[in-house]
């Protein structure tokens, strides 16, 4: 998490740190600060909350300087404050970080036990002190290297020293850092998004690399002090599409823009000339394809959920699916026949891009799937499949988890006919369907005026239940997760048949209960389980594909997606769960966008 700038000029840089800084706000919101260098003096200004209120600070006292370090943060060590807001900064160094030091105790009693005092409560002020202790008798880069090695845990950093005042230091182990290139300019940042506006000459860290950037040049090094040279990439510029527009927020954009996202997803992979998918150069011939282990976190895992069942529906490939926090602490039997896929929206997830890691120690071939193609993940894996959604601001993802869902279900249908294990019909009415998803996802927007009535009804309970069979369970744990992110309302996703084990307990007159039921073969069996909850009082909403004029008068509201090929249903009914948590959320004047407690790029542990 949290949000790092760096930036090195030969005019003043507090402008430009505070606008790549609201860039970055995704990654963390609680505080934010900045240090700048003149006349060989720290210049530190922090905030507790959002960057707007760090540049009012700047307004009335503007911080000079041409060479500077920003950060927006979010907490691990230490509550949300000033005296926690980053950068850390001692009379000779200052610190931006992102990440953990899990050492961080051990070496505070060390540093107190020198006379050392300490400010504040977070584990980022350490490497402060380390690095004033170890410039007693070094340069800055040999006192950086010295204090890294001392290092347990996971950082990207930012470093400047009031006695070097034309040098930034950056180092990167576990969270993800880049360098970006301009005339008379350098930069640092957390990823190539907040560098954009200024530069699309972008390099990235790997892990155990630094760099020192001055006004002029960029020099890295490894983890051995030796001297490295870093491929410059040319990244494409998406400044138009990351703007609210004549939105409210960004949420309400990505929700809308789903039938365009789609569009250019479906496109770049269908070949509508040849009516085939234009997936090639897999890692593994896939008729050796023994088995396929699906990796993800929070809404990228029930991606991989729903993928499963079709996995299961359209191949004989075996399948797993795995939270990537869990993966990598497990007693795993790698297989060079298997494939192993990791689902990532920012692709700088720190569970998945570590779970990938393991993968790539053990030479088993891995996929990644991503909406941002020069990520950690993307660079690390063997083969990379993008998503195409463009870039998607706000916290709860909509856009990204359906680019994610139609990515997956074109790679199975083209396993599947590599396979031999669909007829050429049935693939090729396959992809015609697929490229109706635009037409029929557009369609389904049009709920948006019957679930900003609906969503009234959720005001005032305090909790609710989201139900589904099949396929339609892990869209129950989405829509769950979406209603939790956005409005902080307790909701929980259950598959509808498990309710009698346990969960009908929680049932009570009034409580709201969302059933997501298409026309499938779990449909009958879904009705059933709903009116158990019926006979104990709860008021359902039915979300479905069915035609049916009426399911049961019992029904508290119906909403009616378009009908659809039943294994492309998922896609279309995580729409409205969408719509209503946004606007449970809009009522409850909840911020969209950055949800309390969370952030954007998870890159920690």
């Amino acid at each position: 998490m949290c949000g790092i700038i760096g930036i090195a000029s030969n005019k003043p840089v507090s402008i430009n740190i505070i606008n790549s800084l609201k860039k970055l706000e995704y990654r963390g919101y609680d505080s934010a600060g900045i240090a700048t260098l003149k006349n060989n003096l720290i210049n530190e200004k922090k905030c507790s909350g959002r960057v707007d209120e760090l540049e009012k600070i700047l307004f009335k006292s503007p911080s000079d300087g041409n060479i500077g370090i920003g950060h927006v943060r979010w907490a691990t060590h230490g509550v949300p404050s000033i005296l926690n807001a980053h950068p850390h900064s001692s009379e000779n160094v200052s610190v931006v970080h992102n990440g953990i030091i899990e050492n961080s105790d051990e070496l505070k009693m060390e540093l107190e036990s020198k006379g050392l005092k300490f400010k504040s409560q977070t584990d980022t002020e350490v490497i402060t002190l380390l690095i004033t202790e170890a410039l007693n008798n070094n340069e800055p880069l040999e006192s950086v290297f010295k204090t890294l090695n001392k290092l347990k845990g996971s950082f990207a950093l930012g470093i400047i020293f009031k006695d070097f005042s034309d040098i930034i230091i950056g180092a990167r182990r576990g969270s993800p850092l880049a360098v970006g290139y301009s005339n008379n300019e350098n930069y640092l940042g957390s990823d190539s998004y907040a560098l954009k506006s200024m530069t699309n000459k972008i390099s990235y860290l790997d892990d155990g690399e630094l760099c020192v950037l001055t006004k002029n040049e960029v020099s890295f090094y490894d983890d051995k002090k030796n001297k490295i040279n870093k491929k410059i990439h040319i990244v494409s510029d998406e400044e138009n599409i990351a703007d609210k527009g004549d939105y409210k927020n960004f949420m309400s954009k990505e929700i809308f823009e789903q039938p365009i996202t789609a569009k250019k997803c479906v496109n770049e992979y269908i070949d509508s000339l040849k009516k085939d998918i234009n997936i090639y150069n897999f890692p593994i011939n896939p008729k050796d394809l023994k088995k396929i282990i699906l990796i993800g976190c929070g809404t990228a895992y029930h991606s991989c959920l729903v993928a499963k069942y079709w996995l299961e529906e359209l191949t004989n490939i075996d399948v797993e699916i795995d939270i990537a926090s869990e993966f990598r602490y497990r007693n795993l039997k790698f297989n060079d026949k298997n494939l192993y896929i990791f689902i990532s929206q920012s692709g700088e997830t720190a569970d998945t891009a570590a779970a990938l890691d393991i993968c790539k120690k053990n030479s088993v071939k891995t996929c990644a799937i991503v909406n941002v193609i020069e990520s950690t993940i993307a660079r690390n894996a063997d083969w990379v499949l993008p998503i195409h959604a463009g870039p998607e601001i706000g916290v709860a993802s909509t856009k990204a988890f359906l680019g994610q869902l139609i990515v997956l279900y074109i790679l199975i249908l083209k396993l599947s006919s590599i396979r031999n294990e669909i007829n050429q019909t049935t693939y090729n009415q396959k992809i015609e369907n697929l490229k109706k998803i635009p037409k029929f996802l557009k369609k389904t927007l049009d709920l948006e005026t019957n679930i900003q009535i609906l969503a009234k009804e959720f005001l005032d309970a305090k909790g609710t239940m989201f139900l589904g069979r099949g396929s339609s369970f892990p869209i129950a744990l989405e829509g769950a997760l979406k209603l939790k992110e956005l409005s902080y309302l307790h909701a929980e996703g259950y598959p509808a048949g498990e309710m009698k084990h346990g969960p009908l307990a929680l049932i009570e007159e009034g409580l709201p209960v969302i059933v997501i039921a298409p026309k499938d073969k779990y449909f009958e069996k879904t009705l059933s389980n709903m009116q158990e909850v019926i006979a104990r009082g709860g008021k359902i909403v039915f979300i479905t594909d069915n035609k049916k004029k009426s399911i049961s008068e019992n029904i508290r509201f119906g909403l009616r997606v378009p009908h659809i090929d039943n294994l492309l249903s998922p896609i279309l009914l995580t729409i409205p769960l969408q719509l209503l948590a946004y606007h449970v959320a809009l009522l409850k004047n909840c911020d969209i966008d950055k949800p309390r407690n969370l952030a954007k790029s998870v890159t920690v542990e």
